[in-house]
């Protein structure tokens, strides 16, 4: 069996694959201060409550955006599992030539989601991965990354203005029962909601006019479902779309030493 690691800014997924399907997944809260110990503790834990056996895990395949975990997350794979991870990183091979300006600069996730839309969608497609950032990246027709657009996401958006404001409350994000808010509550989750569903479609119409009309635009991430059900230009919600394009890679560099 294969573990897979998305390491991402708020939360943490963990994925396990048996051949091409996958067999159980899990999204915890990045906790930058846990030590080896407690991931593998954890790890342990749920592997318990899913049924799985820890010890039938032979690879590991890791994508982080924290490099202050990377380092905990290697020990707990060698301590735990008897595993050397595989770190998407640069000279890892992913078969998507990378044209941003400065290949090292994008995140691992981003290529990894971008490997995955590109496999399941073909080209050109366009990523839109709702995390504690959004990122919408674009992959042309010919399976390469061409770049993209980075926003703040939606949970950064409601917290700056409950911060920033001295009577407005802290609301949960979702999808109000109707445009015109009639309380404060009701006010700021349609402003969060419609607000954020017309910056998706307007950045997303910009870029199929790039691209083309045949751009197929697929959603993953935390907010997808609630935002892309909104939006004009989603046509595809895809929650798993970052563990699928880690395995993907995995069997790109299976006979990796």
């Amino acid at each position: 069996m294969l573990l897979v690691i998305d390491i991402g800014n708020t939360n943490t997924v963990l994925g396990v694959y048996e051949g091409a399907r996958l067999i159980g997944h899990w999204r915890l809260e990045t906790k930058s201060s846990q030590t080896a110990d407690e991931y593998g503790i954890l790890a342990r834990n749920l592997f318990a409550l899913a049924n799985l056996e820890f010890s039938r895990i032979r690879d590991i395949v890791i994508a982080s955006v924290v490099p202050t975990l990377n380092s905990v997350l290697e020990q707990m794979a060698v301590q735990y599992f008897k595993v050397n991870p595989l770190f998407i990183e640069p000279g890892v091979k992913t078969g998507m030539p990378v044209l941003y300006d400065s290949p090292s600069d994008v995140g691992a996730d981003r290529i990894v989601n971008g490997v995955a839309a590109y496999e399941k969608f073909g080209g050109p497609c366009i990523v839109v991965d709702f995390g504690t950032a959004t990122t919408f990246d674009a992959i042309s027709v010919r399976g390469e990354y061409l770049g993209g657009v980075i926003t703040p996401g939606p949970g950064i958006s409601a917290e700056a203005l409950f911060a920033k404001t001295a009577r407005l409350p802290r609301v949960e994000i979702k999808a109000p029962s109707k445009l015109i808010g009639t309380s404060t509550v009701g006010s700021i989750q349609s402003g969060l909601y419609y607000g954020y569903i017309g910056l998706v479609d307007g950045i997303l119409d910009r870029m199929i006019k790039e691209l083309g009309p045949k751009t197929a635009v697929v959603a993953t991430g935390g907010y997808a479902s609630l935002i892309g059900r909104g939006t004009h230009f989603i046509q595809h919600v895809v929650p798993d779309l970052t563990l699928e394009g880690l395995r993907l890679i995995y069997e790109k560099n299976r006979a990796r030493s």
